[in-house]
C-alpha cells in the first residue's frame, strides 16, 4: 500500500510534526522513534497524529522521508548546479553533508538510511519511500554527469558508484564519529571524476 496525498488541509501543525518527524527518524530510526515523542517534539495535541495522518506512525515515516528526500535532492541539485565540474561538484556534496555530521555531532548521516536500515523490511511504503528517494538522488546525478558529455549509460553506472560510496563513507563515518572515512572518500571519486571528464 503506497499512500498519496491526504485530504486534509496542509495546516502548520501538520508540516511542523513532519519536519519532527523527518529529524527524529533520520537520528534515532523508525522503531526508537515513540507516538508520544513525535506529538510532543512536534508541538501537537495528542491524538493530533491520526488526523493529519490517517495511516499513523507508518504514513507519517512515509511522508517525512519523501519530504527529506525532496529537501537533500534540492540541496544536491543547486550545489551541483553551481560548481564548475564534476569533481568539484562531489567535494561540495561530501562537504556539505560532513557539514551536517559535524553540526549535529554525528546524529544526522543520510537522512534515508537509518529509517531504510530500521524499517523497509517490514514496511513496503517505507520501502518504496526510501527506494524513490535514493533513485531521485541517482537521477540527479546521472543528469548531472551526462550533461557534462558523458554517455547515458557510463554516467548511469558512475552515479551508482558516487552514491554508493558517500552513503558508505557518511555511514562509516557516523559509525566510528570521524570524518575520514568520508574523506578518503572524497578524494578517490575526486580523482575518479577528474579522470572521467578530462
Amino acid at each position: 500500500m503506497r499512500y498519496g496525498p491526504v485530504m486534509v488541509r496542509r495546516t502548520d501543525t501538520r508540516q511542523r510534526m513532519l519536519d519532527t518527524a523527518a529529524d527524529l527518524f533520520q537520528t534515532q530510526g523508525y522503531h526508537a522513534t515513540g507516538l508520544t515523542q513525535l506529538t510532543t517534539a512536534g508541538g501537537a495535541p495528542k491524538g493530533s497524529l491520526y488526523f493529519h495522518f490517517p495511516g499513523g506512525k507508518e504514513q507519517l515515516a512515509t511522508e517525512a522521508v519523501r519530504l527529506s528526500s525532496e529537501r537533500t535532492g534540492a540541496l544536491l541539485e543547486a550545489i551541483l548546479e553551481d560548481a564548475p565540474d564534476p569533481a568539484t561538484g562531489i567535494d561540495r556534496v561530501v562537504d556539505a553533508l560532513a557539514g551536517f555530521l559535524t553540526g549535529s555531532d554525528f546524529q544526522r548521516g543520510c537522512p534515508l538510511a537509518t529509517v531504510a536500515l530500521d524499517a523497509a523490511a517490514a514496511s513496503e511504503p517505507i520501502r518504496e519511500a526510501c527506494a524513490d528517494g535514493y533513485s531521485s538522488w541517482h537521477t540527479i546525478f546521472t543528469d548531472h554527469f551526462a550533461g557534462q558529455g558523458l554517455p547515458a549509460e557510463r554516467a548511469d553506472e558512475l552515479a551508482t558508484i558516487v552514491l554508493a560510496a558517500i552513503e558508505g563513507g557518511l555511514l562509516l563515518a557516523r559509525t566510528r564519529r570521524d570524518l575520514a572515512p568520508l574523506r578518503a572518500v572524497a578524494t578517490h571519486l575526486h580523482t575518479t571524476l577528474d579522470r572521467e571528464f578530462t
